[in-house]
């Protein structure tokens, strides 16, 4: 922003940039407000944020797998299908193979990577399309996850199973549920790699201009690869999560999660950082689909109203990007042409006095 320029400039530059960048953590403040006045009993209670934070946890951590890809400019559709896999085999391990937890739960965390490391290669090696390829090996998954299964649950016996494990989701600490704290260190990691080291800075510039990433020198396919592992490793621990939730293995589960998870992710790149897909971003957008949906679920809302709140929320934040954007440009392009025009107007040394 030209400091030459109007005041009237400086506010609406000032007022686009706001929207941009603090628009979706408004908007989160003023649902919770909103629902809190008409549901003063149950809304504004520690009980109830502590729900929201435990049943919002698994599509958060799901969102910002699916926002690493999205920096390098490519989609992983396979994410739903790869945390239905993911909570099979951690629950066919533990109780139908006897695995101890903790190694089950570091064999399929890995596994995940292993995964999002293959859907990289396809993408990149053999120059298929992202939607396409991980689409299709999103339904072999889903595959391998119903002949694991047999198509039924996958139950534990009488005696369920291990506290320690079920504790890794059910167990709070300073009065708030564990798996917000998952979240809070999956943030400040995915924060940390693209705000604060070089890979981020490379993913980047991929995702902006893959061309010019290879000009310069940046091994584009090897860091996309590293990008989709990356979400594969989110994924699986996610799936984790998702098998101490369940306690029992579901085939058909993970398919739940596929969408809230692409819409939080996207929503995260109007918000914090605006078009820039972004760690913060993904959490804030997350939040606000978490606050709409349980306010709407306690107002008595039909099933129906979930994909109409998404749906809707994504058209509005992605709409308020676009003015907020737009305004900016005519700001900035307001301030260019009086600047210019100021320097039109001055005397230069060798002009007339």
């Amino acid at each position: 922003m030209n400091p030459s320029s109007s005041p009237r400039s400086l506010l609406g530059y000032l007022h686009g940039q706001f929207i941009g960048t603090y628009g979706l953590l408004t908007l989160t403040a003023l649902l919770f407000l909103i629902f809190s006045v008409t549901l003063p009993d149950t809304f504004p209670t520690l009980d109830n944020v502590s729900s929201i934070l435990s049943n919002q946890s698994i599509p958060a951590i799901l969102a910002l797998g699916a926002t690493i890809p999205i920096v390098t400019g490519k989609f992983d559709l396979s994410i739903g299908y790869g945390l239905g896999l993911a909570h099979v085999m951690v629950m066919q391990l533990i109780v139908n193979e006897g695995w101890p937890w903790p190694l089950a739960c570091l064999v399929v965390v890995l596994g995940g990577a292993v995964a999002g490391a293959l859907n990289g290669v396809i993408v990149e090696f053999a120059q298929i399309d992202s939607f396409i390829a991980t689409l299709g090996t999103g339904s072999m998954m889903y595959a391998v996850t119903g002949w694991i299964t047999e198509g039924s649950r996958i139950v534990p016996g009488p005696d369920g199973l291990p506290a320690a494990f079920t504790g890794i989701y059910d167990s709070r600490f300073l009065g708030l549920p564990v798996p917000a704290y998952y979240v809070l260190a999956v943030v400040i990691a995915l924060w940390l790699v693209l705000e604060r080291l070089p890979l981020g800075r490379y993913l980047y510039v991929i995702g902006s201009n893959p061309r010019a990433a290879g000009i310069i020198g940046i091994p584009t396919r090897t860091y996309s690869v590293y990008a989709f592992a990356g979400s594969g490793l989110v994924v699986g621990f996610a799936g984790v999560l998702l098998a101490a939730q369940q306690q029992t293995g579901n085939p058909t589960v993970g398919l739940d999660y596929l969408l809230p998870a692409f819409v939080g992710a996207l929503l995260g790149s109007t918000a914090i950082r605006p078009g820039r897909p972004n760690a913060l971003g993904t959490v804030v957008a997350v939040a606000v689909l978490a606050v709409g949906l349980a306010g709407i679920g306690q107002l008595g809302a039909q099933f129906w109203a979930t994909p109409l709140f998404n749906g809707g929320t994504l058209l509005i934040a992605v709409g308020l990007a676009g003015y907020s954007g737009r305004r900016r440009l005519r700001t900035g392009a307001t301030a260019t042409r009086q600047s210019l025009a100021k320097q039109s107007a001055a005397p230069t040394k060798d002009g007339p006095p």
